[in-house]
């Protein structure tokens, strides 16, 4: 073991609780000590309020570099499948070398935010023509590169897509990239899991992109390639799909997948957004885990999750942010509360009796831990060392302790009171900054050009 370093914080959110005066003891990227009421050595630097990181569950990285490309109307009104067009024309020229340049970015926003964990559901994996790389995981490698130089953890979620509707419609040309044979696909998760053992902490998880794209026949055989990988699925986003499952499967989504697909702990159901009541009693009572990402469901006009009746039910969700349309942990949290409070036009409903941000935070944490299959999770022995420390001088927080710290940093916060990130012991953002910010923006800048041309 290598000699461990201290962190000295004013306080700690730990599973058991706030704490007060909190020395972690870090080594080989692990927590393995925690002391609380102790006091600060002298010189010892004060790093402010420790918050465990969190999972960000749902992330298409490459969709960053065209955030604010679909925001101008067109002739016959915009939805969800007409920014799915932008998307389309976005992606078709995109090479390895700019995913990586813009997972990057996206990673080293993420991580400034308070995300230290990502979960990519990964569906470009072809050349411009549709035809594999020579490497079938190029693109896979390229999300692992820009995970490694980033510094956040990776969850890859392997994602099969195979037709453009129900019923086996055949695929369209601008999905080109995304189809895969069952063998094929055998052999791209395959090839991306050997990609991954480089990289610390990181895992695979099945997704077949949504009943759309998967026949019942095939999301059978891909659950077969690994009986403890995370699964994870885009289900019941837009009422335009509830409505051809129905037709097509005698059941929406939801009720398909539980019914039909053993849905249980290992599942993440991404959105869920459209489901009667019985359905959101049963997706709660099956211990899966829905996957919201409220900035793009409100961007793409989705739908307003059910939170207070399915966090009635039990029901466990995490974070996701799907096309990073903006990339903010606590504006996620916010956007699930706010939804509620517009839609039924009351306050603080999610919270039960207790803090509204205390309450989002623990769900998020233990949810998108438990989607991504990471043990572990929190400020505890053993845990990888994934710490986000909040500056108590910030003005959304100052003079706050407990709670209230919570709801000041999501609700309050005009910019960003995070002062500092470790990932895995190491520190990966300083005064609100990514180390290696600079360069990764230049890349970036240096390739958008070309993309937008």
């Amino acid at each position: 073991m290598a000699e461990p370093i201290s962190l000295w914080f004013e306080a700690a959110l730990l599973p058991e609780g706030w704490s007060n005066h909190v020395r972690l003891s870090l080594a080989d990227g692990l927590i393995c000590a925690v002391k609380s009421s102790t006091p600060r050595a002298p010189g010892e630097p004060n790093h402010g309020i420790a918050i465990p990181g969190l999972c960000n569950l749902h992330s298409h990285a490459f969709q960053r570099g065209m955030a604010g490309l679909a925001e101008t109307s067109g002739p016959g009104g915009d939805d969800f499948w007409s920014w799915r067009e932008v998307m389309y024309r976005f992606l078709d020229r995109l090479q390895p070398e700019d995913v990586q340049a813009i997972a990057a970015l996206a990673y080293v926003e993420m991580l400034e935010s308070g995300f230290t964990r990502v979960g990519e559901f990964h569906y470009l994996h072809h050349g411009p023509d549709g035809i594999p790389y020579d490497g079938r995981a190029q693109m896979a490698e390229a999300i692992v590169e820009a995970a490694q130089e980033s510094g956040i953890a990776l969850t890859l979620l392997c994602c099969f897509y195979a037709h453009s509707d129900f019923g086996a419609q055949p695929p369209k040309p601008s999905q080109r990239r995304f189809i895969n044979s069952l063998d094929g696909f055998a052999e791209l998760f395959a090839q991306s899991s050997s990609a991954l053992r480089g990289l610390a902490d990181a895992n695979i998880g099945i997704a077949p992109h949504s009943l759309r794209a998967v026949t019942p026949e095939e999301l059978s055989q891909l659950l077969l390639l690994s009986s403890t990988a995370p699964l994870h699925i885009h289900a019941a986003e837009q009422i335009r799909e509830v409505e051809a499952s129905r037709a097509y499967l005698g059941a929406s989504p939801v009720h398909w997948l539980i019914d039909h697909a053993g849905v249980d702990g290992r599942w993440c159901l991404v959105h869920a957004t459209h489901m009667t009541p019985s359905e959101v009693i049963a997706l709660a009572r099956s211990k899966a885990v829905a996957g919201l990402c409220p900035q793009t469901e409100a961007n793409l006009g989705d739908g307003i999750f059910p939170a207070r009746d399915y966090l009635g039910a039990g029901g466990r969700f995490g974070l996701g942010t799907d096309s990073n349309i903006l990339i903010d942990a606590a504006t996620e949290l916010r956007g699930i509360d706010y939804a509620q409070r517009l839609n039924l036009r009351r306050r603080n409903m999610l919270a039960q009796g207790a803090s509204s941000g205390r309450t989002l935070f623990d769900a998020a944490l233990t949810g998108g831990a438990q989607a991504l299959g990471v043990p572990g999770s929190g400020l505890a022995v053993g845990a990888s060392a994934d710490i986000v420390a909040l500056d108590a001088a910030d003005v959304a927080i100052t003079a706050r302790r407990g709670d209230p710290v919570l709801d000041g940093w999501i609700y309050a916060g005009r910019s960003t009171p995070i002062r500092s990130v470790w990932r895995r012991g190491r520190r990966v953002v300083t005064k609100g900054r990514h180390v290696a910010r600079t360069q990764i923006a230049r890349r970036y800048r240096k390739i958008l050009p070309r993309l937008m041309s």
